[in-house]
């Protein structure tokens, strides 16, 4: 029966319906045809890609290099200049990340609040003067005040999973994701390139290397930014690169995939706190904290443990290369498979595994040349993973607000335990580091064992909600509440239910 349709027992329930009403709410009917039969939808989507993922993908690509060349700074002589110690270092490495994680939620919900566009290119442009600026740095004090304004202007920038998500159907947001982010792997390649390129300036000007890595690679920033104004889309229903027919064709392909606020939605209270109260928001915190600090430790460290099995710094730099492209390929290897067979915890947990091996070996390891070998089995555990989790994360909320808000939970938790990857890697402990590797692995065990309740419990839901034990009851207000609650139609109770409604399934 069509929700539409008035009612021919009013004491029907979703249950003798709801297979009917889910498959309906995923069909062409839904969409106006009279107005976007025309529409090429392949082309459309075609167009919407080539708006947002490659500027994306430069965007996040600076932000990771501006947030790890502090790493490459390091192997020419930014300690000895400053005179710092290892640890006043290292402290600098976890400012970053603790304001990074304090202005994340707020971040997101000004992004919703305000023009994307406006809002990262103030972001950016803010960054890349704190990159900048951290070239003109003297002393201990200067470094750790500009490093704690460098993560107060970048937290915000992973809202573009998100804001990806209001664009695309659940089932292609796994590889746009991953291609964008696979920028966090070309950041280390290109980053060892050009830090070993901008090496040929120290005394320029009378600047060092190091200094010349934050200033050259702070106005890049800073011109992104700027750009960032005229070049990034806003959300679909405003998009001005799409007629109004596209943009009426965009939200109702949204809608019928069980997005129901994809035309928009009001930021009230409420929707803020459902994602609080949300026991997959909890869920999605662990998932991030067990891959992100893997992530940051890898990025950071990386030059430096190459360093120390033997090889100078422009080498150093220059052997990362191969590693970070490999870890590309296999992020979008593994996005693609996640959104053609929609498996996105099992292949979170494989890969988790395999990245287990690869730090196992690594805390074994006496041998430089299988240390470097372990490193790329490692990264199979760390980027692909990260993209994968933050699109599971977001393919099972509904409401806007409510995804964007568990989403900022989940980053802000995962970039807070980068700042205790950002300590694991100790001078003391080199050339083998055996602390960082076993923390590393650590996190990587937590992060398969939240992978695998996660996807238990979002099974045994489904399953629920296959037997009807989620259904509501549907009808005028005399009808007696089950205990799911009782809506007037299908459509109200998708509108307040979001992903609690009983007709929505779970992504795997």
């Amino acid at each position: 029966m069509d929700s539409k349709d008035p009612p021919t027992d009013p004491e029907k329930t979703v249950e003798e319906k709801g297979a009917t009403e889910h498959e309906h709410t995923v069909s062409t009917a839904d969409i106006d045809t009279s107005n976007t039969s025309d529409v090429d939808e392949r082309q459309l989507i075609r167009r919407v890609d080539w708006r947002l993922v490659p500027w994306f993908s430069l965007l996040y690509l600076l932000s990771f290099l501006d947030r790890t060349s502090i790493g490459n700074a390091k192997l020419y002589g930014l300690e000895a200049d400053l005179r710092i110690s290892d640890n006043q270092y290292l402290v600098s490495l976890t400012v970053f990340f603790i304001s990074y994680s304090i202005f994340e939620v707020p971040s997101n919900i000004f992004l919703k609040r305000m023009r994307p566009s406006v809002w990262f290119a103030f972001l950016m442009t803010m960054w890349g003067l704190m990159m900048m600026l951290q070239g003109f740095a003297h002393n201990f004090g200067g470094l750790v005040g500009l490093r704690w304004m460098l993560g107060m202007f970048e937290a915000g920038l992973y809202r573009m999973a998100y804001h990806l998500s209001c664009w695309y159907k659940r089932s292609e947001l796994g590889i746009r994701t991953a291609l964008f982010t696979s920028a966090t792997t070309l950041s280390g390649a290109f980053g060892g390139l050009l830090a070993a390129a901008i090496s040929n300036m120290h005394g320029v000007g009378g600047k060092t290397a190091w200094s010349w890595i934050f200033i050259l690679e702070g106005l890049a920033t800073i011109a992104a930014g700027v750009a960032s104004y005229w070049v990034v889309q806003d959300f679909p229903e405003d998009a001005k690169f799409l007629t109004e027919k596209e943009r009426a064709f965009m939200i109702r392909r949204l809608q019928g995939d069980d997005q129901f606020s994809a035309a928009g939605e009001k930021l009230e209270m409420r929707n803020i706190l459902a994602s609080f109260r949300d026991w997959k928001t909890w869920f999605g915190m662990a998932q991030l904290m067990g891959c992100d600090m893997p992530l940051y430790a890898f990025s950071l460290f990386t030059p430096s443990v190459i360093n120390q099995l033997g090889f100078s710094a422009t080498p150093a730099n220059l052997l990362t290369v191969p590693i970070y492209a490999f870890a590309a390929i296999v992020t979008c290897c593994v996005a693609y498979y996640s959104d053609k067979h929609g498996r996105r915890g099992y292949c979170n947990i494989v890969m988790l595994s395999i990245g287990a091996i690869g730090y196992i070996i690594l805390a074994v390891s006496r041998n430089a040349k299988l240390s470097y070998i372990a490193i790329y089995i490692a990264s199979c555990g760390i980027f692909p993973v990260v993209p994968n989790t933050v699109t599971w994360v977001a393919n099972n909320f509904e409401g806007t607000y409510k995804r964007g808000v568990s989403l900022a939970l989940g980053i802000s938790m995962g970039n807070l335990n980068g700042a205790v990857s950002s300590n694991v890697y100790r001078a003391k402990d080199r050339p083998w580091y055996p602390l960082g590797h076993g923390l590393v692995l650590m996190y990587i065990c937590i992060a398969i064992i939240a992978n695998a309740l996660f996807l238990y419990l979002l099974k045994q839901e489904n399953a629920r909600r296959d037997r009807g034990e989620r259904d509501e009851v549907i009808g005028p207000e005399g009808l007696v509440d089950n205990g799911n609650g009782r809506y007037a139609t299908v459509e109200d109770a998708k509108r307040e239910k979001g992903d609690n409604w009983s007709g929505y399934r779970y992504i795997l």
